[in-house]
């Protein structure tokens, strides 16, 4: 089972070590991050800095100035690593370590932009607009998006792509000094609070059947009761459904996941489509995703035989107990017919600090491997302990086959 790690390029820009260090651990990939969103990273191990904050979503190369020029979406670069393209020269470094590079590219998740310009992004049912999640069923924002995929994915040395949050962008964010947790907010309620009601979206709902403001009213009318305090019982991916659909009603929750599955589908198919048309032949795209197409976030809902029609396979998020893994894999077990050798890729976290269990990461692979999982991806590599990547290290020897059979990922 061919294993790779994630990794920021200022893991490695700077330290004379990190790729060899890296590449000790049994891995044969680095899925390495071209186009990312805001965030405040450890470097535990860099001989330069313990922190790196990454203060908006931006670029980690140089952006193509013929691409972007004149428009009013476009992608900010960066000033918190050094040179003009960290990504090159950390792939570089990872690519002479004998490591292949893969790009990590974050679309739908951008604070910077929706910020710059508020009428592109998410707006609720109460009209609060969400700057970190632009909305993808707008055609400027589509147009973006899509032609940020096939810059960011197909940089010089890369061999395949990973595509996060491909799809919708909702609620939860982990925003700087997060305040929203004072009220338990159900699978169904964050689904909820999800939806997006700016014109072009609401004008979608219309056009499907029913009038927006009655999809906004059922909304709100569904939201109530946890305002209130009401915590239902906690409910699976197919539970959350089922209750969206008892709580709006039949008519509105089938107008939303029209409306919602239409544009997600689409972004995926433009932006796969986009990095095809940009890259060799052999370079493998992959998104990561959620079987419930309901959810909203880094990994973005997907139906799976829709998913791997359009892509080479999946990164799913495998972090958990073994009915949480079975939940997210058990629908991609059986491969829809065309889809050959999809890679399927159980992603576990391995920082302890962040809830990962590297220590049975041996045990949780072979589990993820009865599923159907053919790929592992480790989160994240830059920001482990030494403890937790000895942790890793172990586990991969005890798993054996790191030797890059399987598909490639």
């Amino acid at each position: 089972m061919r294993a790779g790690a994630f990794l920021y390029p200022w893991d490695v820009v700077g330290d004379p070590d990190a790729a060899a260090r890296l590449a000790g651990l049994g891995i044969q990939q680095v899925t390495l991050a071209s186009a990312y969103h805001s965030t405040r990273a450890l470097t535990p191990r860099h001989p330069r800095h313990r922190i790196v904050t990454a203060r908006h979503a931006a670029v980690l190369y140089p952006p193509d100035p013929a691409r972007w020029a004149g428009r009013a979406l476009r992608p900010a670069t960066q000033d918190w690593t050094a040179g003009p393209d960290p990504f090159g020269t950390a792939a570089r470094a990872l690519a002479n370590a004998g490591l292949e590079v893969h790009t990590w590219v974050v679309l739908a998740h951008n604070s910077r932009l929706g910020a710059a310009h508020p009428s592109a992004v998410v707006r609720n049912a109460y009209g609060d607009p969400y700057p970190w999640a632009p909305c993808i069923a707008r055609p400027e924002v589509r147009e973006y998006l899509v032609d940020l995929a096939a810059e960011a994915a197909v940089r010089p040395g890369a061999r395949g792509t990973e595509l996060e949050s491909c799809g919708w962008y909702g609620l939860a964010h982990l925003h700087a000094h997060d305040k929203t947790a004072g009220v338990v907010l159900s699978g169904a309620a964050q689904y909820l609070m999800s939806v997006c009601f700016c014109t072009v979206c609401a004008a979608g709902y219309t056009r499907l059947g029913l009038p927006a403001r009655e999809v906004r009213a059922a909304v709100v009318r569904a939201l109530e009761p946890h305002w209130a305090g009401a915590r239902p019982a906690p409910a699976d991916r197919a539970g959350e459904w089922a209750a969206v659909e008892e709580q709006l009603g039949a008519e509105p929750a089938g107008v939303l996941r029209t409306w919602r599955d239409g544009a997600a589908a689409a972004l995926r198919r433009q932006a796969v489509g986009a990095v095809r048309q940009a890259a060799a032949e052999g370079f493998r795209v992959l998104l990561h995703a959620d079987p419930a197409a309901h959810r909203c976030g880094a990994n973005a809902g997907a139906d799976p035989a829709g998913a791997l029609a359009v892509a080479d396979g999946v990164v799913l998020p495998c972090t958990g107990d073994a009915a949480a893994r079975a939940a997210v894999l058990g629908p991609f077990a059986a491969r829809p017919a065309g889809a050959g050798e999809a890679v399927v890729a159980a992603n576990f976290t391995v920082v302890s600090g962040l809830g990962g269990s590297p220590g049975t990461l041996a045990a949780d692979a072979a589990h993820a491997a009865s599923l159907g999982a053919n790929a592992l991806r480790l989160y994240h590599a830059g920001l482990a302990s030494d403890r937790d990547l000895a942790a890793v290290r172990d586990g991969l020897r005890e798993i054996g086959d790191t030797s890059g059979t399987g598909p490639a990922c």
